[in-house]
C-alpha cells in the first residue's frame, strides 16, 4: 500500500483560496489513483475529488465542481487539490486516498492520509 500525508490545510475567508496537498510513498504511486474525501463535523465522511493515475481523468462532487481543481505530479509523488471561491459549508477534515482502482476510490478508497484542517470563515 502506499502511505500519504497531506498538508496545507489553514483558516481562511469566505471567497478565498486554499492548496492543499499530499505527499505519498512508494515507488508505485503512479499506478494508483488519487483523491480527496472530506468530513464536516457531525456529517459523513464525502467524496470530493479524483484523479486517475495517469492525469487524464478526473470527477468532482457536484458541490466543489467548478471550484476545485485536483492535480497530480508522478515525479514527485504528489497530488494536489486547489479549492478556490471558498464557502463555510467547505469547512471540513479534508482527508487524501489512493486505490488502485479509480472506481472503488470514489467510494471506499483503501488508503487514507490522516487529514488535514481546513476552516472557512464567514
Amino acid at each position: 500500500q502506499v502511505q500519504l500525508v497531506e498538508s496545507g490545510g489553514g483558516l481562511v475567508q469566505a471567497g478565498g483560496s486554499l492548496r492543499v496537498s499530499c505527499a505519498a510513498s512508494g515507488r508505485t504511486f503512479s499506478r494508483y489513483a488519487m483523491g480527496w474525501f472530506r468530513q464536516a463535523p457531525g456529517e459523513e465522511r464525502e467524496f470530493v475529488a479524483a484523479i486517475s493515475w495517469t492525469g487524464y481523468t478526473t470527477y468532482y462532487a457536484d458541490s466543489v465542481k467548478g471550484r476545485f481543481t485536483i492535480s497530480r505530479d508522478n515525479g514527485k509523488n504528489t497530488v494536489h487539490l486547489q479549492m478556490n471561491s471558498l464557502k463555510p459549508e467547505d469547512t471540513a477534515v479534508y482527508y487524501c486516498v489512493a486505490d488502485q482502482d479509480l472506481a472503488v476510490l470514489t467510494t471506499t478508497p483503501r488508503s487514507w492520509g490522516p487529514g488535514t484542517q481546513v476552516t472557512v470563515s464567514a
